[in-house]
């Protein structure tokens, strides 16, 4: 059984590959805000910290929550589909006692928010970080010694800070005594960046990935997985039938068919889903001819125009649609409203690339 911490957990793509490809699996921690914030000085931080008992210490982080009145909706997708003990999922990762799960965790797995790092010169390792949630991060994973690790991020973190957030990720990560691994192109040059559509995901989804396998136990098998030949297009994620309220009007059909650097329409591989895109027209979007339209309702609500000399009407992708596209089976639970979804499916990771990675990884058999 693989026993599993996340962090930035969001909705749970490592849970979802791990039901994908028949793991047996244990969720022992888990953590996002929800994308709520508090303001605490760093008095109150050490308070905290020093609470022992850790239901005391997060019951506490949450009544301070509770004072910003904004639900955590990440919490609330998370638990309708996974299980876990109330007292294993955390509202702040700044108070996640790593300690406390020191030998039982084979399996973390997150990213972090790209911040800079002030190295002032130095060498830019673990003792660099600090301030930022990277520290965090790379501090729970010093404390409850996971057996393996999967970092995701932004691509921008390779360039951000004219590259030095980038090197001191990478030195952070290899003093934790973990071995680290990240991808190679052919010519053996660093190339950490994967993207879904070159793992069966027609989506441009650029991420960079961090493996890391503790040293004691690394027998140096790892190899990151050969890109596949795209097979699927957009098109096939789609629903037949679609709910009248997404179809656009008149100011959205004319940008999004206007403003090809903001919106793109009925193309085969979908742009990177953002948290955002649904709204002020931006991302993907469909065109339908108006001979298809049977929905008496779609063409109340729907403006009529032509897109590249044929009628029709323009509609945005529904959350469902987003999940698929981000490799989210159709049994998972959606019980917050399409704006929260937009956003915690356009923050998430792509299931297939996930996939690709973990097989790779129960290759070496470092996992058992």
């Amino acid at each position: 059984m693989i026993r599993l911490g996340t962090l930035f957990s969001g909705i749970g793509a490592i849970e979802q590959t791990l039901f994908k490809l028949n793991l047996n699996h244990k969720i022992i921690f888990a953590c996002d805000n929800g994308e709520r914030h508090i303001s605490i000085n760093e008095k109150e931080i050490d308070y905290i910290n020093n609470v022992k008992d850790i239901v005391e210490r997060e019951n506490y982080v949450k009544s301070l929550y509770a004072k910003t009145k904004k639900e955590n909706f990440m919490e609330k997708s998370y638990k309708a589909n996974y299980q876990i003990n109330d007292k294993d999922f955390y509202q702040d990762i700044r108070f996640v006692d790593g300690e406390f799960y020191k030998g039982q965790v084979d399996l973390l797995v997150g990213g972090s928010p790209c911040q800079s790092f002030s190295v002032n010169g130095k060498r830019g390792g673990f003792a660099d970080t600090r301030g930022t949630l990277f520290y965090e991060y790379a501090r729970i994973i010093k404390e409850s010694q996971p057996k393996c690790f999967i970092f995701e991020n932004v691509k921008g973190m390779l360039t951000h800070d004219n590259g030095r957030t980038w090197e001191t990720v990478k030195n952070a990560f290899s003093e934790l005594n973990y071995n680290i691994y990240i991808n190679k192109d052919r010519n053996g040059k660093e190339s950490p960046v994967l993207n879904s559509m070159d793992f069966g995901m027609p989506q441009n989804r650029p991420r960079i990935y961090i493996i890391g396998i503790r040293r004691d136990i690394d027998n140096n098998l790892f190899q990151f997985p050969a890109p596949i030949k795209l097979k699927l297009k957009v098109s096939d994620f789609l629903d037949e039938s679609t709910d009248p309220k997404y179809y656009l009007g008149k100011k959205g059909f004319e940008f999004v068919t206007t403003h090809s650097s903001r919106a793109q329409v009925n193309c085969n591989i979908m742009r990177c889903q953002k948290a955002n895109q649904q709204f002020n027209w931006n991302g993907d979007f469909i065109f339908e001819p108006l001979k298809k339209i049977t929905n008496q309702k779609i063409l109340k609500k729907a403006y009529i125009g032509t897109f590249n000399n044929e009628i029709g009407v323009i509609r945005k992708f529904t959350p469902r649609e987003c999940l698929r596209l981000m490799g989210f089976p159709d049994s998972f639970k959606i019980v917050v409203n399409d704006t929260m979804m937009y956003r915690q499916a356009g923050n998430s990771i792509v299931i297939n690339v996930l996939e690709k990675i973990v097989k790779e990884i129960i290759k070496t058999g470092v996992l058992k």
